[in-house]
């Protein structure tokens, strides 16, 4: 889901599991989601490698830090849309399905999945799982934990993923059967983010309204929740209970490093071993630091300009197309992303349409919001709509360069084509407020965000422009797109889904939901006595820092 400059995001999403034959199909789509090799942009930018993931680690570690932008106002899984929350939790609590480094679906702390028809999965869980209190997982705690996704009264960013599921039963000890009201060729593959995470029901019970925010989560990862110091880190402690392979590390650290420079300093001066999310302006100064390693990994992600009000001078079409024929993106990609990403016309990634059959593929990418500037053009629709002189308001943020030179370039697209568009500074802690609170956008039009895919699928950020849905902010409402949603979402068969979802990348793309700029690669830093992190955007659901050891 939910994504910021940083979500997520998120919509959060949606998924179904499919008889073995599609199931087969399903499984070729995520794998070959790949990674390509290296990228520059297309348009002059530097060339810069992406690495598959970094070497193994060679032993273990007593400790090691992390850096991460913002403290996670909770830790609840049901609101875990963000960066900061699941680059933590991801370690903490699992989820019955597991996005793996290589962006695959694999077993989680479901053994075993399910498909006896297109509209019921059936889990078996692992046995002998514990909990971080003691615990052992059962079918109820799993029941317990889809249930506070679903329940209106808890407005979980994950809810939507969940507006198909009719019941969610316990059918065995160690078997959860899930109950679809329609078929749902995404349900599964969401069941490996946040909205599939297990927890302790007597746990979250015992907890109450603090669950999340003090004292124990009581999931089952290889690690578990210790000190959480507010304001300035969360530590996190190597579980010794794990059901699977423990961690190398006996304890992390997490330390919110609000400010871009001081998040840089501490991974040079060693107060911090590694991050993600590095700040564009640092990628040169920590390549050539000699301190550690900067990565390039796949991120499935996509920068844009999100459209939070139609009611407003941008509820003309021409008003939007005319501010995105006006942005400089190639000049953007050079300095907000330090020339590590590409200008596109397309909201999806490329990668998140890797098993589409070529034509498809093709047909998707065709005539979509041109890249180049066209300021003639763009002037004189802003005329034709009557807009001349009118104001727009762009949300801007310290958070990093691509946030905040984004913002700028928008205003200085505005500029140029006669729109007076204003900057709103936002703290860098109150920017995720933008995906959760309606008052926070009011009296803004439009904020940088960079949108990650929790599934390797297009229709996991299509999705966001249906009617009601997480992110439709600007609350776009059109049936024929919704009917379009609703049959991508029941197609079993990949090739059907995909040509399904060319046409709403069409749409989205002719209608300016959300205005494209460039893709941008995930990055990793980790200095030199630390490895193993993986560099894909794998880290926000999966167990990510238990992998990492000693580089020696």
């Amino acid at each position: 889901m939910p994504r910021s400059q940083r979500p997520e995001h998120r919509s959060p999403h949606r998924r179904y599991a499919l008889p073995a034959a599609a199931l087969a199909a399903f499984a070729l789509v995520a794998a070959c989601a790949g990674p390509p090799k290296t990228g520059d942009g297309g348009n002059g930018n530097q060339a810069y490698k992406l690495s598959a993931d970094t070497p193994a680690a060679k032993g273990q570690l007593d400790s090691f830090s992390w850096a991460v932008y913002a403290e996670p106002p909770t830790l609840d899984y049901i609101s875990a849309f963000d960066y900061p929350q699941n680059t933590i939790l991801s370690n903490v609590c699992e989820s019955l399905m597991r996005w793996t480094p290589q962006l695959t679906l694999a077993p989680g702390l479901a053994a075993k999945t399910t498909s006896p028809d297109p509209t019921t999965w059936v889990y078996d869980l692992r046995p002998d799982v514990h909990f971080h209190d003691g615990g052992v997982m059962t079918a109820d705690d799993v029941v317990y934990s889809l249930g506070r996704q679903m329940n209106p009264d808890n407005a979980a960013a994950w809810a939507q993923q969940f507006q198909n599921v009719s019941t969610v039963t316990k059918s065995g000890p160690l078997q959860v059967t899930v109950k679809l009201k329609q078929p749902d060729s995404q349900f599964n593959q969401y069941m490996a983010t946040a909205a599939g995470v297990v927890a302790s029901k007597a746990g979250i019970e015992a907890a109450g309204k603090d669950y999340g925010t003090s004292g124990s989560l009581d999931c089952t990862g290889p690690y578990q929740l210790g000190s959480w110091n507010k304001g300035q880190s969360i530590q996190l402690r190597r579980f010794d209970g794990y059901w699977g392979t423990k961690a190398k590390s006996a304890k992390v650290d997490f330390r919110f490093l609000t400010d871009p420079s001081a998040r840089v300093n501490a991974m040079i001066s060693g107060e911090a071993d590694g991050g993600y999310l590095i700040p564009t302006e640092s990628y040169d100064r920590l390549s050539k630091s000699g301190v550690g390693t900067l990565y390039f990994g796949e991120g499935l992600s996509t920068v844009n300009v999100n459209v939070t009000n139609m009611k407003g001078v941008l509820g003309d079409v021409r008003v939007r197309k005319a501010l995105s024929l006006a942005l400089d993106r190639s000049g953007f990609v050079r300095t907000g992303l330090a020339g590590a990403g590409s200008a596109t016309g397309s909201l999806t990634s490329r990668a998140a349409w890797a098993a589409a059959p070529p034509d498809v593929k093709k047909e998707a990418f065709e005539g979509l919001t041109p890249t180049a500037p066209d300021i003639d053009r763009a002037k004189a629709l802003v005329k034709e709509a009557g807009a001349t002189g009118k104001t727009v308001t762009v949300a801007t943020s310290s958070i990093g360069q691509d946030v905040s030179l984004l913002a700028t370039a928008v205003q200085s697209a505005g500029a140029r084509i006669g729109l007076d568009v204003q900057l709103k500074t936002i703290a860098p802690n109150a920017f995720t407020a933008l995906f959760t609170d309606a008052k926070a956008r009011e009296g803004i039009d439009l904020f940088p965000e960079t949108y990650y895919d929790s599934i390797t699928d297009p229709l996991d950020l299509l999705a966001n422009f249906k009617t009601g849905a997480y992110q439709n902010f600007a609350g776009y409402s059109d049936q024929a797109y919704d009917d379009l949603v609703d049959k991508a979402t029941a197609a079993a068969d990949p090739a059907e889904r995909f040509t399904l979802e060319a046409q709403l990348q069409r749409t989205a793309s002719d209608q300016l939901l959300w205005i494209p700029v460039a893709e941008w690669p995930t990055a990793v830093f980790l200095n030199k006595r630390i490895t193993g992190a993986p560099t894909t955007i794998s880290y926000m659901y999966y167990p990510w820092a238990a992998d990492v050891g000693s580089a020696q």
